[in-house]
């Protein structure tokens, strides 16, 4: 007897319909790998299960770009909606910019200038002209500015210099009077130790004598 037609329709059980999904989906993989190798197709194929994980099959000898790019043009259907359409346009509108820039700096350094018209050269040339001024001006205000800072580096050095010697003058002072007190009280010890007749007299005559 033969196999009995299976009924096609949602498995319930999901273990039972996990395995199911696990076998047709190598079997779909399967012949489309064969396919490509017996016919020479261009065979591009994606399944996403019901966890949301995806698998997915292209023929080795054509990427999956190419053949979405002839997706798009046989059937004439739109693949990306309108703002991946205006983002691919402005990666080419920034791109063609830069290549432009790259240009210009290569006339500004000088370089592939021998293709350019007279229009050409004359505007060169005042972009030349007016970046030279620019840079000018710049050194002009680094200058101005370095010598701004080195007057306030004098007058702070000058402002420390005299709070140094005025530190340094009470410091003395302090020394000198240090010296006086010593040497009053060095002459002190030295007349108590002097005998009484060589010590100096006092300069009035004797009061008892006159009497």
């Amino acid at each position: 007897m033969g196999r009995g037609k299976i009924e096609i329709k949602r498995i319930e059980n999901s273990s039972n319909r996990q395995v199911t999904y696990s076998k047709r989906r190598n079997g779909i993989i399967k012949k489309a790998k064969e396919i490509t190798v017996l016919c020479d197709a261009q065979v591009s194929l994606v399944i996403f299960a019901s966890s949301g994980k995806m698998h997915e099959y292209c023929s080795p000898s054509t990427p999956l770009v190419d053949i979405l790019d002839k997706y798009h043009k046989q059937s004439g259907k739109r693949l990306w909606d309108a703002k991946h359409e205006n983002l691919s346009n402005e990666m080419d509108r920034v791109k063609k910019e830069n290549d432009n820039m790259q240009i210009e700096l290569r006339h500004l350094r000088g370089e592939d200038i021998t293709s350019l018209n007279y229009k050409e050269l004359m505007a060169l040339e005042e972009a030349l002209e007016n970046g030279l001024t620019g840079v000018r001006e710049k050194q002009s205000e680094f200058m101005k500015m370095m010598r701004t800072n080195e007057r306030m580096m004098e007058e702070e050095n000058k402002r420390l210099n005299y709070e140094l010697y005025q530190k340094e003058m009470v410091a003395m002072g302090d020394s000198v009077r240090e010296m006086d007190i010593g040497y009053n009280q060095r002459m002190r010890d030295f007349n108590s130790q002097m005998p009484f007749a060589f010590r100096v007299q006092p300069i009035q005559p004797n009061l008892q004598e006159r009497e």
